[in-house]
């Protein structure tokens, strides 16, 4: 274990501003359980029925995700690369 470096889920994206996929199994956990959860709101809550009680749920599902995110992510800076892309002719 080294010490001083931070153990992130969530890398930073390599283009644009946010997160990308997760690179430790720890995020994927994180994911995995917020599908499900999204998904046993839907089945308790029917969006046609209750739509903003689902809604509720949903968005504090949502915070819940940003905010593991934040704290086990890499920082959100905005990040911009060239796309190199293959010629046919030079």
């Amino acid at each position: 274990m080294t010490i001083g470096k931070k153990n992130t889920w969530f890398p930073a994206k390599k283009n644009g501003w946010g997160w990308g996929k997760p690179h430790a199994w720890q995020g994927w956990v994180v994911l995995a359980v917020y599908f499900l959860s999204i998904a046993l709101v839907s089945v308790m809550h029917d969006p046609k029925v209750v739509l903003m009680r689902w809604g509720a749920w949903v968005a504090v599902l949502t915070s819940l995700l940003i905010l593991v995110y934040i704290v086990k992510g890499d920082s959100p800076s905005w990040k911009w690369k060239r796309i190199k892309k293959k010629r046919l002719f030079k």
